[in-house]
């Protein structure tokens, strides 16, 4: 029987075994905490719950990060082992991602909250979470290319992950220009946030493309990483999201610097693009549920890459939900409703899972200080 959490060998265990793929744990919960209010009922206690959400979900992303900073203060030595492991440092694209649910929580609920310094601390966090998804988004495919062991039968959706991190930067920018002055700074974001977008979307895209040669040639990934077809929404969500929220923006914008029809192209533009690619989602999606209930037949294990069930949808869902109020058509709204019903009965089971497996200490494993010291014992 495997030992509660405070009865491991030492309490500085947890600081040693900690590994980026925790603030999966936080961007699943932050994107639970935003859609929240968009029910059609019990709006007030609705927003309650999403505040109190998202407040639990910010203290939650600055306990991991003192932890995984700990780690590296205490353990520099096995902690920079993560960008020699192949599986491990793709989770560093979740850092950024998690910040980007706080900042954006910043702008939903913290105006209400703190005033107008919450528009100014998520601005603060914008770019800090900007220059991360650039910096690991560039990192890590490169320690791939020269210094990590890949092959084809191998390779899972997992590779998007710190790819991902620019396009959710992206949506956020998108999201700040609504809180902010019309001004020079704010077409600077505008279109830093496009750039960001190419950034993550197209090698995305090409990665999703080899993702489906590889289900081809070498079917379906075993069941420890069923879940991981869940993250292909992730891109295909967010791309559509951050086109949506970016043009509902660029008009206004750009009319600052007399580019105002640029603007309303690029509202047009976003809102037929998100179309093909909640299309190209929709089929994601049922491929992604068709190989979790071939694996469920035969006992799925638990492990923290359940967390691939939530923000990738989430995500998904907000953009369905952006496009069906921006067109005002109720269908659509709806079917995004749907998704975000889904969503939180993933998300019970997934943090219900979660709290169990931290109390009983088997989530708390470093697969990349285990090879190192397998490593020093040949």
């Amino acid at each position: 029987m495997k030992k509660p959490f405070y009865q491991l060998q030492h309490s500085r265990d947890v600081i040693r075994q900690f590994t980026p793929n925790w603030f999966t744990m936080t961007m699943g919960t932050g994107v639970v905490a935003l859609i929240l209010p968009e029910f059609p009922f019990a709006q007030e206690i609705l927003w309650q719950v999403a505040t109190a959400l998202w407040q639990f979900n910010t203290l939650l992303f600055i306990v991991f990060s003192l932890v995984y900073a700990l780690r590296w203060l205490i353990y520099p030595q096995e902690a920079k082992q993560i960008f020699s492991h192949p599986s491990m440092a793709l989770f560093l694209g979740a850092i950024p991602m998690g910040l980007a649910t706080v900042l954006n929580g910043f702008l939903k609920y913290g105006v209400a909250l703190y005033g107008d310094i919450a528009i100014q601390i998520a601005q603060v966090l914008w770019f800090v979470d900007a220059i991360l998804a650039v910096s690991i988004g560039v990192l890590v495919p490169f320690c791939m290319f020269y210094k990590q062991e890949h092959q084809l039968h191998t390779m899972t959706a997992m590779w998007l992950l710190p790819i991902v991190a620019c396009e959710v930067t992206a949506t956020s920018g998108g999201l700040l220009l609504a809180h902010l002055a019309v001004g020079q700074q704010a077409v600077g974001i505008l279109f830093a946030s496009y750039m960001l977008w190419g950034m993550s979307v197209l090698p995305a895209f090409g990665i999703l493309t080899i993702l489906m040669l590889r289900l081809a040639l070498h079917k379906l990934p075993s069941k420890e990483l069923a879940i991981s077809g869940w993250l292909a929404l992730g891109p295909i969500g967010t791309g559509a999201l951050a086109l949506l929220v970016l043009g509902a923006q660029a008009p206004q914008v750009l009319a600052y610097i007399q580019l105002e029809q640029l603007g309303v192209f690029f509202q047009n533009a976003g809102i037929v693009a998100s179309f093909i690619l909640l299309g190209f989602g929709v089929w994601w999606f049922a491929i992604a549920v068709l190989t979790t209930l071939k694996h469920a037949a035969t006992d799925l294990p638990f492990n923290l890459g359940w967390w691939g069930l939530t923000f990738p949808l989430g995500v998904f869902t907000l953009a369905v939900l952006n496009l069906g109020h921006q067109l005002h058509v109720s269908f659509i709204v709806n079917t995004g409703l749907a998704f975000a019903a889904i969503l939180m009965m993933f998300w019970v089971m997934v943090m219900a899972k979660t709290l169990k497996g931290m109390y009983q200490g088997h989530l708390f494993f470093s697969p990349c200080l285990k090879a190192l010291l397998d490593s020093q014992q040949r």
